[in-house]
């Protein structure tokens, strides 16, 4: 089973990735930057998306810019260099840079409770930690439950609310993204910077990088060259369904939580930001460990949204894995700043359509400059699957069983965990390799016959491929092992 959002692109955008993720590029004598715009080409085609501005920055310098499509569809106003898109999220990436400014000048201690610097709090808030809240492990309320909608005509009667309830769960106990945690961020940077927070960043950051573009605010402002946002998805009673007409996006952030989701900027004054962030112009470079380590549970874990995003760190999801680890700045399901700290690459995407998720396919466009970072060639696995991966690509997939038995007898310690097989199978989803990805799921329910999640992730395969009799048999089998899978009992109840 994978997280909620590869299921509901499962069942939406299903195989469109097929050669934009299989790492299918142009032929060699092309460089790398003729490259990427075939993938982004790719990718705006098969995702349907109206307008992309990009920014690539390598060795400490932007090496190219794209723009791509509309920004605005109704009067056919082409992107540019100059177009403004929401950062959404994408936000408290700048937060977290304040944040780690203000501990730079001894105002701000990241482990002192928030009842230090906010004795107004509820007294159930004030034992969490500063860190705590950059990193989505407080436990507290969330003021937009279920993505309610918080407006300037509503706002101090949500905050109040919110601070009536109690807390989700103890502090540092879980990981739950939520935008309680980022209002109070900007009351604390008010008090401790005796600034607006959007004064202080723009000081402190917009001014010092030359950002003349990059504003605060949301659809109410007229922003000068603002690309128009754009949704396919629909909610048709109550249940979220993509459609095949595409709608306007009216996007609302209130004052109170422009720490959360409220800048606007172009992908090169981004991409600006990120190299003045590297060359220590924002933050002394020894703070960047600080500011990109993920948070972590009480017991020692870490969590993040999910997919490629492993963990939280200060207002930066990163993506940690053996090879080309990076933070990753992710906003409204449109939009994805990947920094590669190790490889000396960061690429911006900026889009217009809520759903793009870009971060599925900024590794495939780090790849024409990484050529190690192909999925096609196994990036991202174990060793030994990527080892596995690569013989299967030559013999076929329908060898996968016999190679592992051939492996076992080699080595009888030969062991091919269930999670990393679970997501070996969801990767060859992602190319759209459909088959495959069911070759390696079949083997997984049979080394793991007790696991409900082996025979979901089957299941969810069979539906994709519209083989309903098998995704049902399957999906039964994966309820009688865990009762609790509301996946399974959902399209049980199909008719």
């Amino acid at each position: 089973m994978k997280n909620h959002r590869l299921s509901f692109w499962l069942r939406t955008v299903g195989a469109a990735f097929i050669l934009l993720l299989s790492g299918v590029l142009p032929s060699q004598a092309q460089s790398a930057t003729d490259s990427v715009d075939v993938v982004v080409r790719q990718a705006m085609r098969q995702l349907r998306i109206p307008g992309l501005q990009l920014a690539v920055v390598r060795h400490g310098r932007v090496i190219k810019l794209g723009n791509y499509g509309l920004g605005n569809v109704q009067d056919s106003v082409p992107v540019a260099t100059q177009t403004c898109f929401f950062l959404n999220s994408i936000t408290k990436a700048f937060v977290g840079v304040a944040a780690m400014q203000l501990v730079e000048a001894g105002k701000l201690d990241l482990a002192a409770p928030m009842g230090r610097y906010l004795p107004e709090l509820p007294a159930t808030w004030h034992a969490v930690t500063v860190r705590q809240l950059l990193t989505h492990t407080s436990g507290l309320p969330d003021i937009m439950p279920d993505d309610a909608l918080v407006t300037e005509n509503n706002e101090k009667e949500a905050w109040a609310r919110v601070q009536a309830q109690p807390l989700d769960f103890p502090a540092g106990q879980q990981f739950a993204y939520n935008q309680t945690n980022y209002l109070l961020l900007g009351h604390l940077i008010d008090k401790l910077s005796g600034q607006p927070f959007a004064q202080f960043i723009r000081q402190r950051q917009l001014e010092v990088v030359g950002m003349p573009r990059t504003t605060s605010g949301d659809a109410h402002d007229v922003l000068p060259h603002g690309a128009r946002g754009y949704t396919y998805t629909q909610y048709i009673d109550g249940q979220r369904r993509r459609s095949a007409q595409l709608q306007n996006l009216f996007e609302v952030f209130p004052p109170s939580l422009r720490t959360a989701a409220g800048m606007s900027s172009t992908a090169e004054e981004v991409a600006r930001w990120l190299i003045a962030l590297q060359q220590g112009r924002l933050l002394q470079p020894a703070s960047l460990p600080t500011l990109w380590t993920p948070g972590r549970l009480n017991d020692g874990s870490q969590r993040g949204f999910g997919g490629k995003l492993t963990g939280y760190a200060l207002g930066w999801p990163t993506v940690d894995r053996p090879e080309h680890r990076a933070v990753a700045p992710v906003g409204g399901g449109r939009s994805a700043v990947f920094l590669y700290p190790d490889d000396d690459l960061a690429i911006v995407v900026l889009t217009n359509l809520q759903g793009a998720n870009p971060e599925r396919f900024v590794d495939a466009l780090a790849a024409c400059y990484l050529p190690d970072m192909r999925v096609a060639d196994g990036f991202g696995l174990p060793p030994t699957l990527r080892a596995l991966h690569r013989t299967l690509r030559q013999h076929g997939f329908s060898q996968l069983e016999e190679e592992v038995k051939r492996a076992r007898r080699r080595n009888p310690a030969y062991v091919l965990p269930e999670t990393a097989v679970n997501a070996w199978g969801y990767s060859l989803v992602e190319q759209g390799q459909l088959t495959d990805a069911l070759a390696v799921f079949q083997l997984n329910t049979r080394l793991y016959p007790a696991s409900a999640n082996t025979y979901d992730s089957l299941a969810e395969t069979y539906a994709a491929l519209g083989n309903k009799k098998l995704a049902t048999q399957h999906y039964t089998r994966a309820l009688q092992l865990n009762p609790k899978n509301r996946t399974a009992a959902d399209y049980l109840k199909q008719p």
